[in-house]
């Protein structure tokens, strides 16, 4: 009898347990508020969670860089990528957030909310709804990315305190205001365009629009970071011996291949949170979306890498990993813009054209006597640019309906959303350089932006920081090792280094005789 309690006891249980779950999917028993927290709830830790992939690709910045130069400037440029975070953090969350997010000012930039202001402990109008933080927290990490690219295109001879001002003025003002313009309320934007109840997105002003198409950054952040480096890179100008008497370029090749390798993998790793995030949440829908961009972010990476593989095999005639791994990168920069709105064989194409641009925009840069240590301009802000093209050519109307942009139109298959995407490359380009020039050159007459030929030639490593990544013994083997190197290679002795403050070449100088340099680099 005991027994038969029970099971009927244990019965009951289990039924009144599937009814609670039947009301609860039928909106009964006044669950519906229930759920629809729960779905907030998700959407913000969604945000968080791929917040925290983005800053962590902080971490695949610094191992990339600090990979890709010389063992005398480690310290310098991890130290860099640290500050880099650290910056953006108050200077967007003081400034930057309210002229990215405010209400518009003619479509140009955003006034209000400046120190979150607006975000504050029940913020949310309705119950259950999101105060905000978890908007600023992933916008954060945003906002710092596009500052660590700057720091590959003038890294090996900057001065630290000049290149802290210029991160603080590109997070504050620079990046921001071309975040409103493409995310806010801004101009281009395809969300609210010029603010309103009634949106005027390019070209028509209407419906039949969509603005400009950048789902996760290709312009917005990418191309800013690109641009801008290129700019502080001509500004700043080269290496010491970077370039010969004749203007060909010299090898300075990385000191750490392992940490360059694993720096990309960790980036790529984290542009899934670059990506996928951008969804900005993980209900009514949006979870589909996400899966989707993790697909085509995932096809345009290999495609970019094994492309770039095969150019490299091609016209270099050797498999070199440095290529490869831009090669990855070139392919998430092509793709961020439009990893929402085209088919996984766009994709394909997407990563495919972005290692041939990549490699294109490398090589012109050395023809110029253009130094940009790390590649940012070629993978950033070149593959950024055909990123944002690529959407205008390969988008469809049903995916970018899909991919939930709130106008239903043709601007995709009539050509109108190509026009709107060259606009923006144009916009941002022209933006971001002119900006960032006024900015290095007002730093270059006031204090200063380039450390002197000798403690670039000691490394900025002692100069800046006091200490050095490795031990003096270390550094001695590692140069003596080169040295044999280039014996083997037929030389019988080490030709002098230019700078007066060396007695031997440093290890990342040395070039084996009657081998051609290596001057493709990996980029950041």
């Amino acid at each position: 009898m005991a027994s038969t309690d029970a099971r009927l006891l244990a019965l009951e249980a289990l039924v009144q347990s599937q009814q609670t779950t039947i009301e609860a999917l039928t909106g009964k028993g006044g669950t519906i508020e229930t759920l629809s927290g729960n779905a907030v709830d998700v959407d913000i830790a969604w945000l968080v969670i791929c917040g925290a992939m983005v800053f962590f690709m902080q971490a695949g910045f610094s191992m990339l860089e600090a990979g890709a130069v010389g063992a005398k400037n480690v310290i310098n440029i991890l130290f860099k990528n640290v500050m880099d975070g650290s910056v953006a953090a108050l200077c967007f969350w003081l400034l930057g957030y309210g002229f990215a997010y405010g209400p518009t000012v003619g479509g140009f930039i955003g006034n209000g909310n400046f120190g979150i202001e607006d975000i504050h402990n029940g913020a949310g109008e309705e119950e259950g709804a999101s105060d905000g933080w978890e908007g600023w927290f992933f916008q954060w990490a945003f906002a710092g990315t596009a500052a660590t690219i700057v720091s590959g295109s003038v890294a090996e001879r900057t001065k630290l305190e000049a290149y802290l001002v210029y991160s603080a003025v590109v997070t504050s003002f620079i990046y921001p205001v071309v975040v409103h313009w493409g995310w806010g309320e801004g101009w281009l934007s395809a969300w609210g365009a010029m603010g309103g109840d009634d949106p005027k997105p390019l070209l028509k002003g209407d419906e039949r629009s969509n603005g400009m198409i950048d789902f996760a950054g290709s312009g917005v952040v990418h191309m800013v970071g690109g641009f801008s480096g290129l700019v502080g890179a001509i500004i700043i100008g080269p290496r010491h011996n970077r370039f010969d008497v004749e203007g060909k370029p010299m090898a300075i090749k990385g000191h750490n291949t392992t940490m360059m390798a694993l720096g990309t993998v960790i980036l790529w790793f984290g542009w899934y949170g670059f990506n996928c995030g951008s969804t900005l949440g993980l209900s009514g829908g949006l979870g589909n979306i996400a899966g989707k961009v993790a697909v085509t972010t995932t096809i345009a990476a290999a495609a970019g890498c094994l492309t770039a593989t095969a150019i490299a095999r091609s016209l270099v005639g050797s498999y070199d990993i440095s290529v490869s791994l831009n090669g990855v990168l070139a392919g998430l920069v092509g793709i961020t813009a439009n990893c929402s709105v085209v088919n996984p064989w766009h994709a394909l194409l997407v990563g495919m054209v972005a290692a041939f641009i990549y490699f294109g925009a490398s090589r012109l840069l050395l023809r110029l006597q253009v130094d940009d240590p790390l590649d940012a301009f070629a993978i950033h802000g070149a593959c950024g640019a055909w990123g944002l093209l690529a959407t205008g050519i390969f988008c469809t109307d049903e995916n970018v309906q899909y991919a939930g942009y709130p106008n239903t139109n043709d601007a995709c298959g009539r050509g109108e959303q190509f026009a709107v995407q060259l606009i923006g490359v144009v916009a941002i380009a022209a933006w971001s350089a002119s900006m960032s020039g006024l900015t290095f050159l007002v730093i270059k007459a006031t204090m200063g932006v380039r450390v002197s030929e000798q403690v670039e030639a000691e490394g900025l490593d002692r100069s800046e920081h006091g200490m050095q990544a490795y031990s003096s013994e270390l550094l001695q083997h590692t140069e003596h090792g080169s040295q044999q190197e280039y014996r083997a290679a037929g030389s019988n002795k080490i030709q002098p280094h230019k700078d007066n403050n060396l007695a031997a070449p440093p290890p990342s100088s040395i070039q084996p005789v009657g081998v051609p340099p290596n001057t493709i680099e990996v980029g950041s």
